[in-house]
């Protein structure tokens, strides 16, 4: 018999990290890379994977605990040990006895009190969800939310036998799902039916990233919660442009390379300050909001392995050369997987930058809990008439998405305004 400790990787300079959700319970088999926890920082939330399979035999984490690099997980049997994996039972829990049909009964009404009786009351939107490894997976495949799932298993544990009737749409499981999420204050949103596309031709199944897989349910969950509006305005960059390049040999010669989104960030920052409320976050109850009194700008870059979020500090006290050293240094990490939770956490609002591509306009989705995203598209010369004639300028398309619930449209361009004034006239950034 041989046991092993998980313990919990590297997570960058995080400590004391909060443990949301704990993905397995004692007695699950497990693989190496299947998810053991769910953990959530201030910016995001990531699954620790195990690093070796087996039978799980003892947890040594709870929802609410606190955990560093280092800490144990759990405790397993490893594979060729004694003790043999214990499958969740994937029987129906038992009708209570009021709830029994009669010998006359109708289908009709058999199936309403299976439904009746296959929802359990310890299950409850957005709480805790019992399941082991693979029927999680089954879940991530279907793209179905395990907290929208009652279960019928023992003690309400989800079953795969759920999960296919979920994906169905069939009673009891779906219909039951409706009315948990309608008692939730939600509407019951149905998922996208499985549809089998190889009977039209070759396909290929490939696996979404780690990024994509965290990424994706924070901006589906952003997007549910979020009344969103995008507000476009373009600015006139056509002087400091001008300034950019007067620069750029004397930047060549210190080591850096400055491009125009230093700019951005710069003029961003005056509009933080500005006007405050972009610089804040609703609290979870929705009722008062938090001021940060700090001015951190996340920058959304794009990788191979998908988009990363990393997040540059201070740029309120940071000069035009020191932010280029910022950006090439958390570009470096991205490209190179290295970004850590605390690269990528403290955020005040997020710029998306697609210039380097082409675009017109776009609405980037926020970046919950920030209330606010910059999309920025490629600059391009504009005939502008300055009263007496026509000339050639170069203006810079700009997207704001915002929270409507705490931003109305009015303040949003007044903000956006106030950019562009100070990226057409450099100079104001120093008043």
């Amino acid at each position: 018999m041989s046991v092993k400790e998980i313990l919990v990787p590297d997570i960058g300079d995080f400590s004391g990290v909060e443990v949301i959700e704990v993905l397995v319970a004692v007695g699950d088999t497990i693989a190496a890379e299947d998810s053991l926890l769910t953990l959530e920082t201030d910016k995001a939330s990531m699954e620790v994977p195990s690093t070796a399979a087996g039978v799980v035999k003892e947890l040594k984490v709870k929802v609410g605990d606190k955990v560093s690099q280092g800490s144990v997980i759990l405790t397993i049997e490893a594979e060729g040990g004694a003790a043999q994996a214990s499958e969740p039972t994937e029987s129906a829990a038992p009708a209570p006895a009021s709830a029994q049909p009669t010998p006359a009964a109708t289908a009709a009404s058999s199936a309403a009190s299976t439904a009746t009786a296959a929802t359990p009351s310890s299950v409850s939107l957005g709480g805790r969800v019992y399941a082991s490894p693979s029927v999680r997976k089954l879940a991530r495949l279907g793209n179905v939310d395990l907290k929208t799932v009652p279960g019928t298993g023992n003690k309400g544990r989800i079953t795969k036998s759920d999960i296919e009737n979920f994906l169905k749409g069939g009673a009891p499981a779906a219909q039951a799902a409706g009315k948990v999420a309608a008692a939730a204050g939600m509407a019951g949103i149905p998922p996208i039916p499985p549809m089998d596309f190889s009977k039209f031709g070759e396909v290929e199944e490939v696996a979404l990233g780690r990024i994509q897989k965290v990424s994706g349910p924070h901006l589906h969950r952003a997007w549910l919660n979020m009344p969103m509006v995008t507000f476009h305005d373009e600015a006139d960059i056509t002087d400091m442009e001008a300034f950019r390049k007067s620069i750029g040999p004397e930047a060549e010669k210190l080591g850096y390379k400055v491009s125009p989104l230093m700019f951005i960030i710069k003029a961003l920052t005056a509009s933080l300050q500005a006007f405050p409320r972009f610089n804040s976050s609703l609290s979870a109850d929705g009722q008062s909001l938090v001021m940060k009194k700090y001015y951190n700008i996340g920058i959304a870059v794009d990788t191979p392995n998908g988009l990363v979020v990393p997040v540059i500090k201070d740029t309120d006290k940071k000069s035009i050369y020191q932010l280029c050293a910022d950006m090439a240094e958390i570009s470096k990490k991205a490209r190179d997987g290295k970004l850590g939770p605390n690269d990528m956490s403290g955020g005040c609002i997020t710029i998306s930058s697609l210039g380097g591509i082409g675009g017109t306009a776009f609405t980037p989705i926020v970046n919950a809990p920030e209330v606010a995203i910059l999309g920025v598209t490629r600059s391009y010369m504009k005939p502008v008439w300055d009263g007496a004639e026509f000339k050639p300028r170069l203006v810079c398309p700009f997207d704001l998405t915002f929270d409507h619930k705490v931003i109305d449209g009015a303040e949003a361009a007044r903000f956006v305004t106030h950019m562009c004034k100070n990226l057409a006239d450099m100079k104001r950034l120093l008043l």
